[in-house]
């Protein structure tokens, strides 16, 4: 679940944290410089535009800035970046780890060491093959890369044995998440020979998935072309991808309309507008989650009743009825409803209540207008005036601060609050820990953990992931979780997709954009 991530507006989604000192800020050139020789055309047209082949012409909120996965990391473009990345797992419509490069997998008695099996006669599209070594590299250099963004994730792993196409990982404790860990966001493999040159990499990637490279033009587009040697080739039935960066988004519903895209990312405000032009638009499932940031170790906020009345002074619906037109839904924890994470018996904790909340605020000691907060966000996001607005019912003025730089202090733990949305992890120990653990690159208030929840995460851990008590000791974790002071969580934003009627509909894997089987009608 931890990953990287960046600060979020409604519309985006965030990438997941980095440990102080190692942020990377992107430093694209002021001229576009082509990677490649182009083969393809770039926009416009139907689906069939490349010579009777079927085409996805897809424009994104989240055109990768980096397509080294090690410095990408698990946000948003994890999505774009599994165009042509393939991992040792992937997850299907359940949420569980299945088969991807690796074909099994097993662990030892004790549950500190697991072998994956990859599938024979594999390669990059370089030629090199996929092989133990590949995989024993991959985990190596997002351990140990300077400027990844994935340390953090691996760190039950502590080394890595190459025998063939079996690949033994040894781990620091027993862990049986890692199948639902190593999967497409935190460990999408490269080509050890390619990974050389980590900058190189970085703007003309080298994988093993389903489509590989013709031509990347940094921040702008990418035009690939399916990958006859990735291992399920038979089921991919597109030819071609166009992949944009998307424009402003008013006109992104006119474009698709036109043809010149056939699949974009909206925001709720355009959903209505998609509609009556005839597409199709639904919402993705995933694990999207955003909350407020409290630093416990800083006042007010080391004062428990202060945390508890802006518990109370939440109100989630408003979220969703102002920021998702109600394709988002209300949320109090980083699961969605459904998913077997998500803890029913905290389903109703903190509830909106501003009388209460102004209570707590009296018994603390503080009068209306006594408490001033600055809110620091990275730019402009109405969810920062939904919540100036609602703390202002009870008494405590919000200021709302834009740094730009704010990854910085957010994620050496210097602010006292802030905003903040995830776009989760398939591993649900994963994303328990980035949230509530006291390393975790989302506990504002590290090193603060809330009690019990150390315990209740090795549990988690220990529990083989089809153990009938799996469920109960994961739900066991997040209750612990959500007893944390440094997190408010207020709603889900949705996935939200428009699409041309000639794509047939997608697999509904949470958080995962897959081409399995996908057709596109009207070409050969």
């Amino acid at each position: 679940m931890p990953g990287r991530l960046t600060p979020r507006s409604p519309r985006q989604n965030l990438r997941s944290a980095r440990r102080p000192g190692r942020l990377r800020t992107a430093a694209l050139g002021t001229a576009l410089l082509t990677v490649l020789v182009p083969t393809l055309s770039a926009c416009g047209g139907d689906a069939s535009s490349a010579g009777g082949s079927a085409t996805l012409k897809w424009t994104s909120s989240y055109f990768p800035t980096h397509w080294d996965p090690v410095v990408s990391g698990s946000g948003a473009q994890f999505r774009e970046l599994s165009l042509v990345y393939a991992s040792l797992t992937r997850t299907d419509a359940s949420g569980k780890a299945v088969p991807d490069l690796a074909k099994s997998w097993e662990y030892n008695a004790k549950g500190d060491r697991i072998t994956f099996h990859l599938r024979p006669n594999l390669k990059f599209s370089d030629g090199e093959p996929v092989d133990a070594a590949a995989v024993k590299a991959a985990i190596e250099r997002a351990q140990k890369q300077k400027n990844s963004a994935l340390f953090g994730d691996l760190t039950s792993i502590k080394s890595v044995d190459a025998n063939g196409l079996d690949a033994v990982l040894h781990l620091s404790q027993a862990d049986f998440q890692i199948p639902q860990l190593l999967g497409e966001r935190v460990l999408q493999i490269a080509s050890p020979k390619a990974a050389k040159s980590p900058a190189k990499l970085d703007q003309s990637p080298v994988g093993a998935g389903p489509f590989t490279v013709t031509q990347l033009v940094p921040g702008t587009k990418v035009l690939l072309k399916k990958n006859p040697d990735y291992w399920d080739a038979k089921d991919i039935h597109i030819d071609n991808v166009e992949l944009t960066s998307a424009p402003d988004a008013s006109t992104v519903v006119s474009g698709l309309q036109t043809g010149v895209y056939n699949f974009a990312d909206i925001k709720p405000s355009q959903a209505e507008a998609a509609k009556k032009a005839g597409l199709d638009v639904f919402v993705q499932p995933g694990f999207n989650a955003n909350n407020l940031s409290l630093n416990v170790n800083k006042a007010p906020f080391n004062n428990d009743k202060v945390v508890d009345a802006v518990r109370h002074a939440i109100n989630r619906q408003e979220f969703v009825d102002k920021l998702t037109f109600g394709y988002g839904s209300a949320t109090n924890q980083p699961f969605p409803k459904g998913y077997v994470a998500y803890d029913p018996q905290s389903a109703n904790g903190y509830a909106y209540d501003p009388a209460k909340s102004k209570q707590l605020l009296s018994e603390a000691g503080y009068k209306a207008g006594q408490i001033k907060l600055n809110l620091v966000i990275p730019a402009e996001d109405p969810q920062a005036e939904i919540v100036q607005a609602q703390l202002a019912k009870v008494g405590i003025t919000v200021t709302i601060k834009i740094d730009k730089n704010w990854a910085t202090p957010f994620f050496a733990k210097d602010l006292t609050f802030s905003l903040y949305g995830t776009t989760g992890r398939d591993s649900a120990a994963q994303t328990l820990t980035a949230h509530f653990g006291p390393n975790g690159p989302l506990n504002l208030s590290t090193p603060y953990e809330p009690a019990g929840f150390e315990a209740a995460i090795a549990k988690v851990r220990q529990t083989p992931l089809d153990s009938p008590d799996y469920a109960k000791v994961l739900q066991a974790a997040t209750r612990a979780g959500l007893q944390s002071k440094a997190l408010v969580f207020t709603y889900s934003p949705p996935n939200l997709i428009a699409k041309s009627k000639s794509i047939s509909a997608l697999p509904k894997n949470p958080a995962h954009i897959d081409w399995t089987g996908v057709t596109i009608s009207g070409s050969n």
